[in-house]
């Protein structure tokens, strides 16, 4: 369901049956990981013109993966992470799954 470099990879789906006989399936909820724990690929300092994608896409390959960042640095909204200027941001390194 869900591409192999996508947050929710590994979360289970889950089916609930409805009282009139529907069958809804969803994910699971995915809790972020202690970033405190996270092993540290590289640390990159926030610029002006920076954006998520493109830190990504340079750091990890694949602009796509900028939850890895958010995961790292404990933040949930990945606009908070390019500000202030001059913020060092740690770039997790890859989890396999």
């Amino acid at each position: 369901m869900f591409e192999l470099n996508s947050r929710y990879y590994t979360l289970a789906i889950v089916n609930k049956n409805t009282k009139d006989g529907r069958q809804i399936s969803y994910v699971r909820r995915r809790f972020l990981p202690d970033a405190d724990v996270m092993p540290t690929l590289t640390e990159v300092t926030v610029t002006a013109g920076d954006r998520l994608d493109l830190v990504t896409a340079r750091t990890l390959g694949n602009s796509e993966e900028y939850w890895r960042v958010c995961d790292t640095n404990n933040v949930m909204n990945p606009h908070d992470l390019m500000t202030p200027i001059g913020r060092r941001l740690r770039i997790g390194l890859p989890q396999s799954f």
